[in-house]
């Protein structure tokens, strides 16, 4: 079964890639669909078993690297931690494979596509089934190369080439981190399989290491490092710059690889090494600290925003900031119990903007929408479920999992948990806010597009809303349903081993002025959304105009995200440009070619030229040239 699992999605990738081409678009979105769909269901049955029988395995396929001391076995590591994580990627997957039969239904190279997305699904198995950090950064680099290609998969658009390339140049950023943490978790430990890593950290709690002359704690080096490389695929702010930019790949793209799953894989890295983590506060401390910034920060930008997949991606940027500082203040369980959730109502609102774009021929502007949701009623329904569970509003999944979070930190009654929790509430509400801006902004109001007729304007196919539907029911339950596995009072019978350290959320209950703030904020939101977003958008436009200089200063903050793509540009491209050009055309071409192969096969051809001269074709010349040759060796025989 756990072989299954894992080779399934690699079958159906490798029968659309290879062979798709003679067998058919429909044949291989079939076959591949249906490989995936047996995954999926496999890793329900694991799932029950881990609930219902704290199933857990560890298999050892075949024997990967061994080379002196270092040896390393491809491995099948599953228990409670894997077994969220294979439901969430394989079912997420499954979906948004069904969804793709009808949104690519007239692209050319749907074999390719579905391989794409297959392939991906097998390196993120890989990843989370791992039980050594070897093969877990093989996955890691896996999805990264799967990204990238499917970012990139329309290529014949400058943009979505420009996309890829710089989603793979940041995770590059963050991987080198990964990649130093892992070297140097090997040189200290001798080992990279977790158990006997994890086994030895407490040794090694008071150990130092000395780096340009300041002695630091190695466990925190490390933690730090493995947060990095967590950054550049969790798109944590200052290694975010990738994610919203990502949107130029297909939507499906966006529902699997930017919602619910690869962003997700730097959140299970810092859960599956918590017993790394749990010996370095000080790491824990600026993961939370990153995590407020980032959840602030992107919903401050998604606020400003017109593209309606940018939006939801800066979104997926703030939920991912909440699982970080949600790590960060030790509530690791509380983090994959928002992963979980996200995963569904995220997915579900990705694939609702799909179904949306698709509506549009294609348009993604929110400005030039308005006044269809009696247009697409099924479509509509299903993104006011996305967006009321990602708001948090009460009795839906985002809200058991995100109010967890912030009760959580108010129990910690600390000072990183209080300002914690203050972001915490701040960044829920401006979540609110820029939720039901797009809601009301694509579905109510008055019709604004004036290139596609309002008659035009039809609900998607039925493959399409299938797997929208089924989202949302993980919208609407999965919060409630797992509540008590996840994060209840008996969750360390759940969790068991594999995460560290759980602390319960139980230590103190907050007052009821405190459980109720946040879900008024968010239901107060609504009306106050429609208000200034529909009814009266002439405020916000006054407010945001040049006669008022503080609030025109905020809106270009955000609308240009901050400048962080500028200060990136001013910085280090345009830099580094520069230097590229000096070493280009000074260095390589002026020198190394000039006076290298360029100046080689110069010398050879002058001489080629001279030597060809002397074949005139006159036997006096070559007679004469003879007697020459003769009388220089006479002239050396008679010296010598």
């Amino acid at each position: 079964m756990d072989l299954a699992i894992v080779f399934f999605p690699l079958f159906g990738a490798f029968i659309a890639g290879f062979f798709g081409k003679y067998l058919g678009s429909r044949f291989t979105e079939i076959i591949s669909t249906l490989f995936i769909f047996l995954a999926a269901f496999l890793s329900l049955i694991i799932f029950y078993k881990v609930i219902f029988f704290e199933f857990s395995s560890h298999k050892e396929i075949f024997t990967w690297i061994e080379s002196g001391s270092l040896k390393i076995n491809w491995s099948i590591k599953i228990d409670a931690l894997t077994s969220v994580m294979l439901v969430v990627v394989t079912l997420i997957s499954t979906l948004v494979h069904l969804y793709s039969i009808g949104y690519m239904s007239h692209d050319p190279h749907r074999p390719r596509f579905m391989s794409y997305l297959s392939l991906f699904t097998f390196c993120m198995i890989v990843l989370i089934t791992a039980d050594n950090f070897l093969q877990l950064f093989f996955g890691w680099e896996g999805v990264g190369l799967c990204s990238y290609l499917l970012i990139g998969f329309w290529y014949k658009k400058n943009s979505a080439n420009v996309a890829a390339i710089k989603a793979f140049i940041v995770n590059r950023v963050g991987d080198f981190g990964l990649a130093l943490g892992i070297f140097l978790i090997f040189f200290i430990f001798g080992s990279v399989n977790y158990d006997e890593v994890f086994n030895q950290v407490s040794l090694y709690e008071n150990k130092v290491i000395n780096l340009f002359g300041i002695n630091f704690n190695l466990i925190t080096i490390i933690c730090i490092l493995l947060f990095i490389g967590a950054m550049g695929k969790s798109a944590q702010f200052l290694l975010h710059t990738w994610l919203p930019d990502a949107m130029e790949g297909p939507t499906p793209v966006s529902a699997l690889i930017h919602a619910a799953t690869m962003v997700t894989a730097g959140v299970f890295l810092i859960v599956r090494c918590s017993p790394l983590f749990e010996f370095s506060p000080m790491s824990l401390n600026v993961i939370a600290v990153i995590g407020m910034i980032t959840a602030f920060f992107a919903a401050t930008t998604a606020l400003a925003q017109n593209d309606i997949k940018k939006i939801i991606a800066y979104s997926t940027c703030s939920q991912l900031g909440y699982m970080f500082f949600a790590v960060g203040i030790g509530a690791y369980h509380l983090a994959i119990f928002h992963l979980f959730t996200h995963a569904f109502f995220k997915a579900l609102l990705f694939l609702g903007a799909g179904s949306v774009i698709h509506s549009f021929n294609d348009e993604q502007n929110i400005n030039l929408m308005g006044g269809v949701w009696k247009k697409i009623p099924f479509t509509w329904v299903f993104m006011l479920i996305g967006t009321l569970s990602l708001t948090g509003f009460p009795f839906l999944s985002g809200y058991f999992s995100k109010d967890a979070i912030i009760e959580f930190a108010f129990s910690k009654n600390s000072t990183i948990g209080n300002f914690v929790c203050f972001v915490a509430i701040f960044t829920a509400f401006l979540t609110s806010l820029y939720s039901w801006r797009l809601f009301f902004k694509t579905f109510h109001g008055e019709y604004k597009n004036k290139k596609i007729k309002f008659q035009e304007i039809h609900e998607s196919s039925k493959t399409m809303l299938v797997s929208i539907a089924l989202l949302s029911i993980g919208a609407v339950f999965s919060g409630y349903l797992f509540f008590e596995t996840f994060i209840g009072e008996n969750h360390n019978q759940f969790w068991n081993e594999s995460i560290f350290f759980i602390k319960s959320i139980y230590i103190e209950h907050p007052p009821l002025w405190f459980l109720i703030t946040t879900p008024l904020l968010v239901i107060f939101s609504i009306p106050l959304s429609y208000y200034f977003f529909i009814k009266n958008n002439n405020i916000l436009n006054q407010l945001t105009s040049k006669s008022e200089p503080e609030g025109k200063f905020l809106y270009d903050l955000f609308l240009n995200k901050w400048y962080i793509d500028e200060i990136y540009n001013f910085l280090f491209i345009s830099n580094i440009k520069k230097i590229g050009t000096f070493f280009w055309k000074s260095i390589d071409i002026n020198i190394i070619d000039r006076f290298g192969p360029n100046g080689l096969s110069k010398v050879i051809k002058f001489f080629s030229i001279k030597a060809g001269e002397f074949q005139s074709g006159y036997i006096y010349q070559y007679a004469f040239i003879m007697l020459i040759g003769l009388s220089v060796l006479l002239t050396y025989l008679i010296l010598t």
